[in-house]
């Protein structure tokens, strides 16, 4: 527990500022690894509160969740529990690109992380406004001491986490009518802010939005399409065996040219185009104003009804994201199909929130201006609940690492999408609120969400992530898989063993089974695992040939603090960028925007010559 100290201040190893999905996860990471760590958020109500659209995974998102998760993570334990539909995407798709996600019941889902952080041993729970941040120390060796609340009182950490979400100095937008809040219904944040720009931290502001929620029971579903779950439902977490439950149907329509129509004729009252709203939004994500400007040459937008809950008859309209005002968002439902009568019971809006660029962070997630103050999830410009929770986590370890005075866990490239999430972030910046896809993995033939244990789970172990029962079930299955290796390599078919007969791409695991019918007691886990690790040997051989290079890079470190200046022969732009983003190694200042191979070929080249000239003298 907590120490009282004789001021009345509260003693802590870590500090977690915000219990969104970053909050939440980097709290129960230092917690797990020992450390004495206290979550303070203004709302104990909202603790894990899903903002936006009432899901977890998706397209990139669900490899995160599974990674997560195999980091000993809570985010897809709770799904698991609180889920109402399952669907793997882009089945018909390769492997690397399968997708799992999930509809959540909203408030469960909410309910269940409060409750694993309720049960986690060293980790208190507090509802308290943040107002400052206390640092020592002068401009080149300045550290993060704790942080005060609301009434005057202090927690004292060498370690803090912010994970604000869009809380900071935020404002939300319904057509001309501007409210201060971070989310429906909640405050904003100043003090946060004010302090970390008297810190000398540069930030900047996004936004993001949200659609309308409308009352189901007044949705004419019969002109909609059915959208049911799979009919076997593979569940996020590699703890849990099955899913159970009965799934909820979500259902799809369309907006229409009579929709788009009257977008284009009040787009002078919405945010975005009448100048109210001036920072970026999210490019994929866009608002329905953004679509009907942007693909003028469509005709309809499809439109997802997803069901909160199971006990709640709200429904999120995902598709139609907006910052209309409010009589612009009932006509133009009164034009959609299934929705010409229905209730809104929320509005959408447009929430402008600032965020600090991520190029001024350590590749671990550490501020490089304050020793011991961490940064995760939208404050570092990103969107989504699995990019947040993915930070999180990061952020929770290195600081429980530090504590120990262990080093960093980074995650590399070619080790886990968020390896990719977090390096895209602190090497290259952001421009618009970042969200992860499958097409900015280049190793995403090895990052499958199906073998995130496998990736992750002996990293976990070696750094206290994870408990030995997890560890066991992975060793489980590690013998598992190496003992049907054995068989397929042992038994024939065709003169070929079974192994190089299951390479051809007619063979299915059904048919091995015919051969030898034996495997029908494999579990499918290790069926799947050992069907992609036979089938796709060549191409996963060459992509270990370009992460072995790769690795050569990342193994030549740039001192810190190293001078660039020094380098007189380097351009003008790359001694710019490289001051800025001061990579660790010459894998990440390769991959700097504007960085060119000719810069890295001189940057290493000086690199070799300094190690040389500090080598011992051969005796002669």
């Amino acid at each position: 527990m907590m120490n009282i100290m004789s001021t009345g201040d509260y003693q802590f190893d870590v500090l977690v500022i915000g219990a969104g999905h970053a909050g939440t996860e980097a709290a129960l990471a230092a917690a797990r690894m020992g450390a004495k760590t206290a979550l303070l958020t203004t709302n104990l109500d909202t603790v894990g509160q899903m903002s936006c659209n009432p899901a977890i995974g998706g397209i990139g998102k669900g490899q995160i969740v599974r990674e997560i998760d195999a980091l000993g993570g809570a985010m897809g334990q709770a799904i698991d529990a609180t889920g109402i539909q399952f669907r793997m995407l882009n089945r018909r798709k390769g492997p690397a690109m399968h997708s799992p996600r999930a509809q959540a019941d909203k408030k469960r889902y909410q309910e269940e992380i409060k409750r694993i952080v309720e049960e986690q041993p060293n980790l208190t729970l507090r509802q308290d406004a943040v107002e400052s941040l206390m640092t020592e120390g002068g401009d080149d060796d300045r550290r993060i001491v704790g942080v005060q609340v609301r009434g005057g009182f202090v927690y004292r950490s060498p370690a803090v986490i912010l994970t604000t979400g869009t809380f900071l100095q935020a404002l939300m937008h319904t057509g001309e009518s501007k409210t201060p809040g971070g989310r429906a219904g909640e405050g904003t944040s100043t003090g946060i802010s004010r302090s970390l720009e008297q810190l000398g931290f540069r930030l900047e502001r996004f936004k993001t939005g949200t659609p309308p929620r409308v009352n189901g029971r007044t949705i004419d579903y019969d002109q909609t399409e059915i959208q049911p779950g799979d009919d076997e439902p593979e569940p996020f977490s590699f703890l849990s065996e099955r899913v159970t439950g009965d799934q909820v149907p979500c259902w799809i329509t369309y907006t229409n040219p009579q929709v788009h129509e009257l977008i284009q004729a009040n787009l002078h009252r919405a945010p975005m185009y009448s100048g109210q709203i001036q920072s970026s939004g999210p490019r994929y994500c866009p608002s329905i104003e953004d679509k009907v400007v942007r693909f003028a040459d469509k005709d309809q937008h499809q439109i997802f009804l997803e069901p909160e809950g199971r006990h709640t008859r709200e429904v999120y309209v995902n598709g139609v994201s907006t910052s209309l005002p409010r009589d612009v968002q009932e006509a133009m439902f009164r034009l959609i199909p299934g929705l010409q009568n229905a209730e809104i019971m929320r509005y959408g809006y447009a929430v402008e929130y600032d965020y600090c660029p991520p190029e001024q962070l350590r590749p671990w997630l550490e501020t490089k201006q304050v020793a011991g103050l961490y940064f995760a999830g939208q404050i570092n410009g990103t969107t989504g609940y699995e990019e947040a929770g993915a930070q999180g986590l990061l952020a929770g370890a290195n600081a429980a690492l530090k504590l120990s005075g262990q080093e960093p866990l980074v995650l590399d490239r070619n080790q886990a999408y968020i390896g990719v999430l977090i390096d895209d972030l602190v090497t290259c910046g952001v421009d618009e609120p970042y969200r992860m896809f499958t097409s900015r993995a280049e190793y995403r033939l090895l990052l499958r969400q199906d073998n995130a244990d496998r990736r992750l789970t002996p990293i976990a172990k070696q750094t206290g992530l994870v408990e030995e029962s997890r560890w066991r079930k992975l060793e489980d299955k590690e013998t598992e898989i190496a003992r049907v290796m054995g068989l397929l390599k042992s038994h024939r078919a065709e003169q070929v063993t079974l192994a190089k007969y299951l390479r051809r791409n007619e063979v299915t695991w059904d048919v091995l089974i015919e051969r030898l019918p034996e495997l029908a007691e494999v579990s499918t886990q290790v069926a799947r695992q050992v069907t992609y690790d036979i089938k796709y040997e060549g191409y996963i051989a060459r992509q270990a040939v370009e992460v072995e290079r790769q690795q050569r890079l990342a193994e030549k470190r740039i001192p810190d603090g190293f001078d660039y200046e020094s380098l007189g022969q380097l351009r003008t732009e790359a001694r710019e960028k490289l001051m800025r983003i001061r990579p660790v190694s010459l894998a990440q200042a390769a991959r700097i925007s504007g960085i060119t191979p000719a810069d890295v070929a001189l940057l290493l080249a000086y690199l070799e010559q300094r190690i040389r000239d500090h080598s011992p003298a051969e005796s002669t």
